[in-house]
């Protein structure tokens, strides 16, 4: 199709444009890279929030899944000698990603430290417990 697409931002996104190099690559990609290796106790994630801060990021674990958000916002003012704007920039955003860690992991097992824009998380491994399903038999005389 050769019109641009009103769901992303990149307007040469049609088949006719479709250059390999420009492929796949957007904001959206760009957010949270999180690189995952698996121990023998556990995984080692290390993910990339560069330009955030450490108050600037939440962690919750609810229902075996690993929730976490980054938020950040500035504000660049500049204003001229008789205190009027030349330019007023000013960005907010948001990114959020999630990884089912298992039920039986607890919030207390978690270890998380973040340093130099990079939040590195250590999540054990927890054998699930796993239900024996009831038998209902009925006796037959």
């Amino acid at each position: 199709m050769l019109l641009p697409s009103i769901f992303r931002d990149d307007l040469f996104d049609d088949d006719f444009m479709d250059f390999p190099p420009m492929r796949g690559f957007s904001k959206e990609n760009t957010l949270m890279k999180t690189d995952a290796k698996e121990t023998e106790n556990g995984y080692q994630l290390s993910m990339d929030l560069p330009g955030f801060k450490k108050e600037d990021v939440k962690m919750q674990l609810k229902e075996g899944v690993l929730n976490i958000e980054a938020t950040t916002s500035t504000s660049n003012d500049e204003k001229d000698d008789e205190g009027k704007y030349i330019r007023r920039e000013r960005f907010q955003g948001t990114c959020q990603r999630s990884f089912f860690v298992g039920k039986d992991v607890k919030q207390e097992d978690i270890k998380a430290k973040f340093e130099d824009g990079v939040l590195h998380l250590e999540v054990p491994k927890k054998e699930e417990t796993k239900q024996i399903p009831e038998k209902h038999t009925i006796t037959i005389e």
